[in-house]
């Protein structure tokens, strides 16, 4: 019996260290996001979880009173053997939540994996209401013994990722210095891979062009791009340029010295862990990025984004604007006769020498007009027509806008922009999805990282749902009340009543299948749904 539940908790063990990993590289083991987490209504339900509860009375049952042991043991032989049982139904419909098998993980992995096997044989010897006892102190202190691991090795690996920026960084001046090679670093909290995306497709039918990949923004992932993608043969180099801590950004233009560099949107995505609007503004605002071009570089901003422009004036080198309009701002180039469509934009760019060219491209979404004037800016700046970049577009895929219109089941419509979420892109996602005429809906989680500014932004997200949509279904419960609160105040409103949306409904719901539900039940043929921010993966597969 004493064998049955060593087997059970080591068990548990490997799979709750595997989560936890999985959590740690989720968050790019960066210290401040982590411990954000813990903020959010999912993050306190692991630290407070009932199990857990559990697990700490029966310690303290057991240290008061020894003579429980066989009661205490019996039950957590039950409460153990049920979470393995949970854990394999969970493998044979969504998988195990694992990390991703790096060299830098697998190491990790194997110290982790290593402990509880030290621990096991070293209390083997003790007696056996002492072994229960720190088998549930084991258990409860898990997530703080794999995080202490990782801090450990932690600077090993910093180590490890300097010698790859120092490695990255020759490489790309030897290329520089043998093929003139141009760089251009995009940043901004919003915009940047879209805008990346459109840049790479246009300057590919003209230039030999790499890009770094999606999820490949950090200062390490451009490394790798440059270490194991860059050739010599290559004439452009576009890097999106992430980031969560001040001097980030600048570390990265040390190593890849940009030529060009592009702010595409600030908004208060991140600003927790910035901790400050200013620090936000020195690194993703583009204030860093601004400075590594002061001397030779062009920097280009986006003219409708208030901090955009508050660089841009502030920037004594060379500058180009882009805006959706000229009349606010004196821009290098503009649109007009602007027109979105359910499956594309097409609109008149214009410059100040007064040439003007129509483009037309399937990507969903008027906001995607901003992020293709910047690219048609840059492209201009690096010696295309603007017949050349027309011509371009229509090689640009719906998913590299960052929404894609989907069939799904009953001849519902889905649109699919669970990429990621930030308040700018929601709402004009929520102006994309106000142009379809049957019943609307919208499900989402509530968005994290937004420091003091989330109750106030999660009210306005609410208010703009009020206006478009017939359904909310949000998934998460960190901002509900907020959303639920801005979502009233406009679904209250006479307009609306007279236009018979006063049945309007805002919902809490995080379990797929009961979302799944409750749309089978609202929706009929025709009827459009917007999945934002990261939904699971099993309601996108239940619905699609």
């Amino acid at each position: 019996m004493y064998l049955l539940i060593y087997a059970l908790w080591f068990l548990w063990e490997l799979k709750y260290i595997l989560f936890w990993l999985y959590l740690w590289q989720l968050k790019e083991y960066h210290t401040a996001r982590f411990f954000d987490h813990f903020r959010t209504d999912k993050g306190k339900k692991l630290l407070f979880s009932l199990e857990q509860d559990f697990k700490l009375v029966f310690l303290l049952l057991l240290l008061l009173n020894p003579g429980l042991f066989d009661y205490i043991f019996s039950v957590l032989v039950l409460i153990y053997f049920a979470e393995l049982m949970i854990f394999s139904r969970s493998i044979l419909i969504r998988g195990v939540k694992k990390p991703k098998w790096t060299i830098k993980t697998l190491f990790l992995t194997v110290v982790s994996f290593t402990v509880p096997i030290v621990f096991l044989n070293s209390v083997l010897s003790l007696e056996k209401e002492a072994q229960l006892s720190w088998f549930i102190i084991f258990d409860i202190l898990t997530p703080l013994i794999v995080s202490i691991i990782v801090l450990l090795f932690q600077p090993i690996f910093v180590a490890f990722r300097n010698n790859t920026l120092i490695k990255a960084q020759v490489k790309i001046e030897r290329i520089k210095s043998l093929s003139g090679l141009k760089v251009v670093a995009i940043t901004g909290s919003y915009g940047k891979t879209s805008t990346k995306e459109f840049l790479t497709t246009i300057l590919s039918k003209k230039f030999k062009v790499l890009s770094t990949k999606n999820h490949q923004n950090s200062e390490i992932g451009i490394a790798k791009c440059i270490l194991e993608d860059l050739k010599p043969n290559h004439q452009i180099f576009i890097a999106e340029v992430g980031a969560y801590d001040k001097g980030k950004v600048k570390e990265v233009c040390s190593i890849i010295k940009p030529k060009i560099g592009v702010v595409t949107g600030v908004n208060e995505q991140h600003l927790a862990l910035f901790g400050s609007l200013e620090n936000l503004l020195s690194a993703e605002g583009g204030g860093e990025l601004a400075e590594a071009l002061r001397k030779e570089g062009l920097l280009v901003v986006n003219g409708d984004n208030k901090y955009c422009l508050d660089l841009y004036k502030k920037f004594n080198g060379n500058k180009n604007l882009y805006s959706q309009s000229n009349q606010k701002v004196d821009s290098d180039i503009w649109s007009d006769s602007v027109t979105v469509s359910k499956d594309n934009v097409s609109f008149l760019a214009i410059d100040k020498s007064k040439n003007m060219m129509h483009f037309g491209v399937r990507v969903l979404g008027g906001q995607n007009v901003q992020n293709l004037l910047g690219a048609i800016l840059i492209a201009k700046e690096l010696g295309m027509s603007f017949e050349e970049t027309s011509e371009a577009c229509k090689n640009i895929l719906p998913e590299q806008g960052g929404m894609v219109l989907k069939k799904g089941k009953f001849g519902i419509k889905i649109i699919d922009s669970s990429y990621s979420a930030n308040p700018d892109g929601v709402l004009a996602d929520l102006d994309y999805l106000s142009i379809f005429h049957n019943k609307k809906i919208i499900i989402m989680p509530c968005i994290i990282e937004l420091g003091d500014k989330s109750a106030e932004i999660h009210e306005r997200i609410g208010r703009k749902i009020a206006e478009v949509c017939d359904l909310a279904i949000i998934t998460s419960k960190d901002k509900f009340k907020e959303i639920e609160r801005g979502f009233n105040q406009v679904k209250n409103t006479d307009i609306l009543r007279r236009s018979d949306k006063n049945v309007a409904k805002c919902l809490l719901c995080d379990k797929p299948q009961d979302i799944y539900s409750t749309i089978t039940l609202f929706c009929k043929e025709g009827d459009v749904i917007l999945l934002e921010g990261r939904v699971p993966s099993e309601l996108i597969n239940l619905l699609t």
